[in-house]
């Protein structure tokens, strides 16, 4: 992987994600990768590691072999049109980040013979730690690896059918936000049980992380551990129940069917 070179075109906070698990990462050159955006201000940071910051994408394309497009939803296939000849199916792969853009949208767009993928990693890419989801429109095994050790080089990796694509942005991306808003509870409530903010959050962030160890560790349901700390008559039943009484994993449930509607719209 250190000798491929990486176009990261549309750099926002997903993009940027990306780009930070790649520069950590010892198995990338950061000479070999180039982040694009129009207003390069919010990644000039990113200068001193080496990597190449451009608002030329054209300039990014012709000197990378795999383009990672960060780019919003409405905007990739427009993008796309502009950047087409410059695309050689030859040479390039194709990755989109884009939610509700499938492989056929982008294939349309592109020259024909273009290999494209589909991934949906989440922003805890930034700490090499992405669950990413991916699906493509090629069968070469080398492809499909170099893909694969891509996205593993910032966190795991599963391989899905496309029409899961949508599912994958709900569970894995917009999940973070889901098990922080939990954590911001969790804090809350240590709060209000006698500590302070930061040590309430501590606790909270290496409860979370443990709970999820476990669990990877392991590879139980969740109920399994939950059982080993439910004693009869005990304080953790007692909480959990109150939560449930309250709706705690219906409330979970229908956010994510509600994120997944909102997709298909």
């Amino acid at each position: 992987m250190k000798n491929k070179k990486i176009a990261i075109i549309g750099c926002g906070n997903l993009g940027e994600s990306v780009l930070n698990g790649l520069i950590s990462n010892t198995d990338f050159t950061n000479s070999n990768i180039t982040a694009t955006r129009r207003n390069l201000q919010p990644i000039d940071h990113l200068k001193d590691t080496g990597i190449k910051l451009t608002s030329d994408n054209v300039k990014a394309i012709q000197e990378s072999e795999i383009i990672i497009l960060g780019l919003k939803p409405f905007n990739i296939l427009p993008v796309l049109k502009e950047l087409r000849s410059h695309i050689n199916p030859d040479k390039h792969i194709v990755v989109s980040l884009a939610t509700a853009v499938t492989i056929e949208d982008i294939q349309n767009t592109v020259e024909p013979g273009v290999s494209v993928f589909r991934a949906m990693p989440n922003t805890a890419a930034d700490v090499g730690m992405s669950m990413t989801c991916i699906c493509s429109n090629t069968d070469n095994e080398e492809k499909n690896l170099l893909i694969q050790q891509c996205f593993d080089s910032i966190g795991s990796t599963i391989t899905i059918d496309e029409n899961l694509m949508d599912s994958a942005t709900v569970l894995g991306a917009c999940g973070i936000a889901y098990v922080l808003r939990f954590m911001r509870a969790m804090t809350e409530g240590g709060v209000q049980i006698g500590f302070d903010a930061q040590t309430a959050c501590d606790i909270a962030k290496h409860t979370v992380k443990g709970a999820a160890e476990l669990l990877i560790g392991r590879n139980q349901h969740p109920e399994v551990e939950i059982d080993k700390v439910t004693t009869p008559k005990g304080c953790t039943i007692a909480g959990l129940n109150e939560m449930e009484h309250n709706g705690l994993s219906s409330s979970v449930i229908k956010g994510i069917v509600a994120s997944f509607e909102q997709i298909k719209k």
